[in-house]
């Protein structure tokens, strides 16, 4: 495991250290926790961005365009 520094407001890091505490963790833990988070963020962006490509690619609508009313009527049908 690399080691890394970091710096912030001393009272912030005190904050951090007493709510790690109450949620009995470490701010080691909660930042490896969000530096997952943070690199997950962009694989799940990615993935949903690939999965609205497949699904543009199978929607057929002829060429025709859909007026707002229309849209918002096709919305209505799913609530």
């Amino acid at each position: 495991m690399k080691h890394i520094t970091l710096s912030a407001d001393e009272r912030l890091i005190e904050a951090a250290q007493h709510r790690a505490e109450t949620e009995q963790t470490t701010l080691n833990e909660q930042f490896q926790r969000w530096l997952s988070d943070y690199v997950g963020r962009r694989k799940q962006a990615e993935a949903a961005t690939t999965t609205l490509k497949e699904l543009r690619e199978q929607l057929r609508t002829g060429g025709r365009k859909f007026t707002r009313e229309e849209m918002n009527d096709r919305c209505q049908l799913y609530e």
